[in-house]
């Protein structure tokens, strides 16, 4: 059986800086959405599994994010959670077509 993707326009590359990131309401989800300093982005869950920090509102470093509450570490390439912490949160796939930026949920 095939997996169905809806692709979802969220917006244009420069409404959102390097470096910073932007909260992405789908439905019920709330999606942190990142631009990195390289020009990628990337989308996570956008609550810290150990307390529920938004992520969107910690500081980034390369391809980490600090959560704002206890300063976790997550990789926001993969979603898992720097040791000697553990957990990880949901990632999204992100995708790029000229000045706009989409989100890929299955």
């Amino acid at each position: 059986m095939k997996q169905v993707v809806e692709r979802i326009k969220v917006l244009k590359i420069d409404e959102v800086a390097k470096d910073f990131g932007k909260t992405i309401r789908v439905g019920e989800t709330e999606i942190a959405l990142f631009h990195l300093k390289s020009g990628e982005f990337y989308a996570i869950e956008n609550r810290c599994p150990h307390k529920g920090g938004v992520l969107v509102e910690g500081l980034i470093s390369g391809q980490h994010v600090f959560c704002p509450m206890h300063d976790w570490k997550i990789d926001v390439t993969t979603g898992k959670v720097q040791e000697p912490d553990h957990g990880c949160v949901k990632t999204y796939q992100v995708e790029v077509k000229g000045d706009d930026v989409y989100i890929l949920l299955s």
